[in-house]
């Protein structure tokens, strides 16, 4: 699936970060709002609270995959393969940007006041883009839950 360019320009045109904004993509495909876990998840902008460590595209996506096929109730279970899925979003994360972390991917720290560079952007629609395939590939395994 294609990330509307449009909806993410709005999105950080609104403030929001690379995290947020994987979590708000992935809501608009269920057709749900959440803006409670929208709050949360500015908790890992910028590399955790700005702080330039693991991508917030990165822990989004995972978050988003945790979302689409983790255990949300006691009487539902995650999905058996739901570790195997975040860690080859990892992997290829690290491959893509020859790190995982904002410092190592951006040329220059990110500070309290800056904007969100445009890479963000990019990166954040290549992510969204990624999730979206792992979960499309895992989901039509037959084994769809763990119950351990």
């Amino acid at each position: 699936m294609t990330v509307d360019a449009f909806r993410m320009f709005q999105l950080a045109t609104q403030g929001f970060c690379c995290s947020q904004i994987m979590l708000i993509l992935g809501l608009d495909e269920q057709g749900k709002e959440n803006p409670d876990l929208i709050k949360a998840m500015q908790g890992l902008c910028g590399g955790i609270g700005r702080s330039g460590k693991t991508c917030g595209a990165l822990t989004g996506g995972a978050c988003l995959i945790g979302l689409n096929v983790g255990k949300g109730t006691p009487i539902e279970f995650a999905h058996a393969k739901i570790n195997v899925m975040i860690n080859d979003l990892m992997e290829w994360f690290e491959e893509v940007h020859g790190s995982i972390d904002c410092d190592g991917i951006l040329d220059h720290s990110l500070d309290e006041g800056d904007e969100y560079p445009v890479q963000c952007g990019n990166i954040v629609s290549t992510t969204f883009s990624k999730v979206q395939e792992i979960l499309a590939t895992y989901t039509e395994d037959p084994e769809s839950t763990d119950e351990d």
